[in-house]
């Protein structure tokens, strides 16, 4: 069977013929776009000029305000854009010509940045900026100007895409970009409880989103099979709750990752999901777990968190003290997804709290009492953190306050009742983040990211005033069949993808045609600074693997 034979086989070559070209012996199925940046800027006005960038004699020059965050990204793109790991060896020989469109040599990139840096990224960070490229205005000069630094690190990330291999040198075009996210929450989910996920891998990962301007890292540390976050307050979880005594997270850790997102302007959103998912928890604290019942005996397995149990609500005042303390995000992501019902029916101590507090029989209210509860621990803790909880919370009816962020992820494969829940939720005046169609741990043969690129957060029924707490989305990738061996070629570049959408206007993300060139071209990008990211179709990157 030959290839195309195979895609048709899977369904695949009418969307194939609808962007790609035939196939020719040493010819990429997609030729790659040349200097284009991933995700596309907002208004990019392009002169017929070009500047020639020369490494040797190129440097950053800050006019304005300055910090460590600056410094450190200045040394980073240094690096990035002249000394990426695979880049081919270039030939020591001028490739470029002093013809009409010659416009000099960029020796000098002058980075304004207009206000004091932030200590850290936030919710309502500014990330607009602006690049000028011997424009009009500034003739045979280049510039970055942004109003925080967030803005600045974002238009460092275009510019190091723009510059295009010439030679021993670099070309750029003459241009004007004005830039700024269409979502203020452009995130990506990693799992380290299914499988334990090494520092460097994470950090990796960081520097994969800030090369598509993700700017959140919803870090669900913890689930049933494993608790590797090292709790000050409580050693014994993780000592009896992870995997190995080697594979956990301390506080220092969880620090330097905090550290590491914050030079890229990523903010990190721990998750610690309950009243489910909380088996890994309940090995070293006695109480805290449902006893489940067979014949009303007891039968040796456990359930959710025992919401009848007073004492636990203690604990997890204690727990989460602690950890917002260590996050400093403003957000904390509580779970309250996939809670089984069946334990908690069993048990006789539940069933005699449920007949005295008049719910008999209904669940979903003895689960509302336990969120209820838990999200009033959270919004009185010293932080004063707002909070995640994932959509059951909402489906089920729990009377949840009125700054709840509900996350949606159920229902990938229906787009219309995602578009439902996201009128339901919107609706009901709740901001909404959404996941559903960007579960990329699930994988298919041939190209699957065209669904990714079609789906848009706001494309459903309701008001601008309901399409405006639409706050953005996440890929999520989850670890049940993912470690450190597949994370990266898994998630890259097929969550440059779901960046896009977040990240450019809806105008400019409607054609998986027009965006299949500059995708292909992004992926070479992330091979040639050294990450194994996974091909889309047959193609060729011009890449050095010595």
């Amino acid at each position: 069977m030959t290839l195309n034979q195979r895609y048709a086989y899977h369904g695949t070559l009418v969307l194939l013929f609808a962007v790609l070209h035939f196939s020719q012996a040493g010819h990429p199925y997609v030729t790659a776009s040349v200097g284009q940046p991933w995700p596309r800027p907002q208004m990019v006005q392009p002169g017929e000029g070009f500047l020639v960038v020369r490494p040797q004699t190129f440097k950053f020059q800050i006019t304005s305000h300055d910090c460590d965050i600056l410094q450190k990204a200045i040394k980073r793109y240094e690096g990035i854009m002249f000394a990426a790991p695979r880049a081919p060896k270039r030939e020591f020989h001028a490739q470029w010509s002093k013809g009409a469109n010659f416009q000099g040599y960029l020796d000098t990139l002058s980075v304004q940045l207009m206000t004091k840096c932030e200590d850290l990224p936030h919710p309502d960070m500014d990330e607009q900026y602006e690049i000028k490229i011997d424009s009009p205005d500034f003739p045979g000069v280049g510039k970055i100007i942004g109003q925080s630094i967030w803005g600045i690190l974002r238009g460092l990330e275009t510019f190091s895409q723009i510059l295009v291999p010439t030679g021993d040198a670099f070309t750029v075009n003459s241009t004007q970009i004005m830039d700024f996210p269409r979502f203020s929450f452009r995130g990506l989910m990693i799992d380290t409880a299914r499988h334990y996920l090494p520092l460097s891998k994470i950090e990796e990962t960081l520097d994969l989103m800030a090369m598509s301007k993700f700017n959140v890292l919803h870090w669900h540390m913890v689930d049933d099979q494993s608790f590797p976050y090292v709790s000050k307050a409580f050693p014994s979880i993780s000592k009896l709750g992870s995997w190995t005594p080697s594979q956990i997270y301390t506080a220092e850790d969880i620090s330097g990752i905090i550290e590491y997102a914050r030079f890229r302007g990523i903010r990190v959103l721990p998750e610690f999901d309950t009243p489910g998912h909380t088996q890994s928890w309940g090995v070293s604290q006695p109480g805290l777990l449902t006893t489940c019942y067979t014949n009303n005996t007891a039968n040796g397995k456990f359930g959710p968190i025992d919401p009848t149990n007073e004492a636990n609500y203690e604990f997890l005042k204690k727990f989460f003290t602690e950890v917002t303390a260590l996050f400093p995000d403003h957000y904390v992501h509580l779970g309250g997804d996939e809670v089984n019902f069946d334990c908690w029916k069993s048990n006789p101590n539940i069933t005699t709290f449920m007949v005295v507090n008049n719910i008999t029989g209904d669940y979903a209210k003895l689960e509302e009492y336990y969120i209820t509860k838990l999200l009033d621990i959270v919004a009185n803790l010293p932080t004063k953190n707002g909070y995640f909880v994932w959509q059951e919370v909402f489906d089920n009816g729990v009377n949840i306050a009125n700054d709840t962020v509900v996350h949606i992820w159920k229902n990938y494969k229906d787009p219309s009742v995602v578009k439902n829940e996201l009128s339901k939720v919107t609706a009901a005046g709740y901001r909404t983040v959404m996941s559903a169609p960007w579960y990329l741990n699930y994988i298919q043969y041939g190209i699957d990211w065209y669904k990714y690129y079609e789906f848009d957060p706001q494309d459903f029924d309701g008001s601008e005033e309901q399409k405006r707490l639409v706050m953005g989305g996440e890929a999520c990738i989850w670890g049940e069949y993912v470690d450190a061996t597949n994370l990266t070629p898994r998630l890259w570049p097929r969550a440059s993808v779901v960046a896009e959408k977040l990240w450019s206007s809806a105008d400019h993300t409607n054609s998986t045609t027009q965006a299949s060139p500059r995708l292909e071209e992004h992926r070479c990008r992330m091979l040639k600074r050294g990450y194994d990211a996974e091909p889309l179709w047959p193609s060729y990157c011009d890449v050095s693997y010595d």
